[in-house]
Formats: structure tokens, C-alpha cells, sequence
């Protein structure tokens, strides 16, 4: 039978449970379990290789994302690490946006640095800059779409069909299963922090690369185990708890976006506002022919200086000066400070990322209120 995203989200699991019946599934906090006799374990042997409480999970992601393969890991970050640690070489190039998120731009500048793998890091809306890039043979295309903070949007079936022999993984955090399937668009791989949308309520660290390809998951498979990064079983749990409503959630959080955005437009204290479901984006083209939707993710810069930054930072009351995005509470954060910290000065100033910008997740909260609490914010720096 085939499901619908919102069936799947709801149901994966639910019923499996032989011994006593269980709706939900259980959580399996053992270890290790015991052999049938000498050389002759069991399905599961030690829960770092496999879990039945992760393999649920697993697979409800896997679906999620029209894959076949799915591992679940310790982070976001850790996804990554595990797809450059199984599947590349020292010589092997990898190129990455410029205006990634800055974990991501840590994580790949210091395994380029360290020798684990070479990176380049181009501008990939740069028609030009990518086709020569494409002339040193990557093997693995890093995409993130839309970027994080920028919201900048990139085609990913125009880049995946660019070269053969090429790998390609799209970071999918911001758009989530439900408004984005890079595998069906031709990516290789998917990967996700599920501490973001999946999970939902920012109470989980974990992450999960999603793959449609027997040979890779196998590697990633191996790897996982080896490297010891593999999700636990508690944090599997409390994700699939999370995506029983997901659907439901990234909705009500794009509804809740766009009365937001209209009021932000409104509001000459904005200088530039960012988001894909703008007509003027220049990404919205492309947005509308690869997303379902816009999601619940804006950027914004202010006018005037750290001052009048400060000012509005402090007089909100409902938007809460956090990292992370995509839970039921809506947060605000200061890039070039908090997230993308890590990248140098001129780094972020080559991704468009200023002093004055601020990234937006929306969440729950009724958006007449939250919109209030904006409002009242711009008044304080009037």
C-alpha cells in the first residue's frame, strides 16, 4: 500500500509490537543482546551497529524522503562527517556553497585543512563559477537549499544531472520532507538535523543521511558503526514521538510565516528581507518548481547600527535570542555571532551575511500575538 507523507509520519511502527501488543512501539534501551549459541547471534547483537528503536526510526525517515536506506546519527554535524569519512579519499574533492551554514562550513574547511578530503567552497548561483568548478572532477556536490541564513535557492536537478561520476547530497533541514524530496529531484543522498523540523520541539540532537542506494547505505552502514555516531535509542524514540506530528506542524508554521512576512514588508526599518516565497526573491522560480512550499524560515537585515540591533533584541518577548531553528517556539538569531560565529569576518561578508542581519524561525504561537511582539519591537527602535 503506497502512504501519503502524513499517513507515514503517524503510522511508521505503530502496531509492531508481537510480545505485548504495543501501539506505539517501545523503546529498546538495551545494548547488547544475548546469542542463540556459538557464532550465532541474533538480528540485533550491540545497539551502537543496531537498534530496533533506530530502525524504526530509520525507516520512517527513509520513507519520509522517498529513500530506501537510512542512518541515523548522533548530530547534523555528525551526518556529514560520516558521509565524508565513508565515501571519500584524501584526493577526492568536494565541493560546498559559500553561504552554507556555518557548522558546516567549520566542519568541511577543517577536513580540508586536516587533509581528510579536499574542499572548495563557490558560490554554486554563479553559473560560471560552477561549470569550472566542475573542471577539477569533484566527487561529492555539497547542496543546501535554501541556504542557511541567506535563503538563497540553488537548482538541485540542474546540478545533480551537471556531471557523472559525481556524488550529490542536499542538506534538506530548512525544507524538511514534506516541502522538498532532493532524491526524487536526482540527489545521491539526503541529510537532515533532525534536532530542527523532524524532532520539532528542540529537546533532541540528532541527525540522519538518507540514501536510495544499497552499495552507499552499506558503507555508511559500516562506517556508522565503526565511528561509533549512530543515534541512540532513547533519541530515536523521542524523534519518532516528533514526526507523529510534523505534518501538521511545518504547516500551521508556514501559515503563521507568511502573515508575518506581510506585516515585514510593511516596516521601513527593514532593509532587506529574505525569503523564498517572495515574487521579487530570485530564487522563486526555482522555489516554486522544487518545493511544495516556502516553510517558516526568514532572514531580515535592520537599518541603522549594533545600537538599534540591541534595541529590538531586547524589547522582543515572544521570539527568543537562540540558535537552532524549527521548533514549536519561535526564536531569532544573530548570525554573523551565533550560527555562522565560526566562519571568518570575510568569509561572511563574501555569503552576504552582515552585522545587521537576523534569521527568523516562526513557530506555534498565535500570529496575531507574535506580530505584536514584532511590531512593538520596531516601535522601540522608531
Amino acid at each position: 500500500m503506497i502512504m501519503k507523507k502524513s499517513t507515514i509520519s503517524v503510522r511508521s511502527g505503530l502496531n509492531s509490537d508481537a510480545q505485548h501488543g504495543c501501539v506505539v512501539p517501545p523503546i529498546t534501551l538495551s545494548t547488547t543482546y544475548n546469542f542463540f549459541e556459538l557464532n550465532k547471534p541474533r538480528p540485533y547483537d550491540y545497539s551502537r551497529r543496531k537498534n530496533p528503536t533506530r530502525d524504526v526510526a530509520q525507516k520512517t525517515l527513509s520513507d519520509l524522503e522517498c529513500g530506501t536506506h537510512a542512518i541515523m546519527t548522533s548530530s547534523g554535524m555528525s551526518a556529514i562527517y560520516l558521509i565524508c569519512s565513508a565515501l571519500l579519499k584524501p584526493n577526492d574533492l568536494l565541493i560546498a556553497p559559500h553561504d552554507c551554514y556555518g557548522g558546516t562550513y567549520r566542519l568541511l574547511d577543517a577536513l580540508n585543512k586536516k587533509g581528510t578530503c579536499k574542499v572548495l567552497f563557490i558560490n554554486q548561483n554563479d553559473t560560471q563559477m560552477f561549470l569550472q568548478s566542475l573542471a577539477y572532477k569533484p566527487k561529492l556536490i555539497f547542496i543546501e537549499t535554501p541556504s542557511n541564513p541567506m535563503l538563497r535557492i540553488v537548482d538541485i536537478y540542474a546540478i545533480c544531472k551537471s556531471q557523472k561520476d559525481t556524488l550529490y547530497v542536499v542538506d534538506n533541514t530548512f525544507m524538511t520532507p514534506v516541502f522538498q524530496n532532493p532524491l526524487i529531484l536526482g540527489a545521491d543522498l539526503v541529510v537532515h538535523s533532525c534536532s530542527k523540523y523532524l524532532n520539532g520541539h528542540s529537546d533532541l540532537i540528532a541527525g540522519v543521511v538518507i540514501s536510495k542506494d544499497a552499495y552507499i547505505s552499506d558503507k555508511l552502514a559500516w562506517w556508522g558503526n565503526t565511528l561509533g555516531i549512530t543515534g541512540s535509542a532513547f533519541d530515536s524514540y523521542q524523534l519518532l514521538r516528533g514526526i507523529r506530528t510534523l505534518i501538521p506542524r511545518v504547516h500551521q508554521q508556514q501559515n503563521n510565516t507568511k502573515s508575518i512576512i506581510a506585516f515585514c514588508q510593511k516596516q521601513p526599518q527593514i532593509n532587506e528581507l529574505y525569503y523564498p516565497g517572495l515574487s521579487v526573491h530570485p530564487g522563486y522560480a526555482i522555489a516554486c518548481k522544487q518545493q511544495s512550499g516556502f516553510g517558516s524560515i526568514f532572514s531580515f537585515e535592520l537599518k541603522g547600527n549594533k545600537n538599534v540591533l540591541l534595541r529590538f533584541l531586547r524589547s522582543l518577548k515572544l521570539f527568543t535570542l537562540a540558535e537552532s531553528f524549527g521548533g514549536v517556539e519561535s526564536l531569532i538569531a544573530h548570525p554573523a555571532t551565533m550560527t555562522h560565529a565560526a566562519m571568518p569576518e570575510n568569509v561572511r561578508k563574501r555569503a552576504g551575511i552582515s552585522d545587521m542581519l537576523l534569521r527568523v524561525s516562526v513557530g506555534l504561537e498565535d500570529s496575531d500575538d507574535l506580530i505584536t511582539d514584532l511590531e512593538q519591537a520596531f516601535s522601540s527602535i522608531q
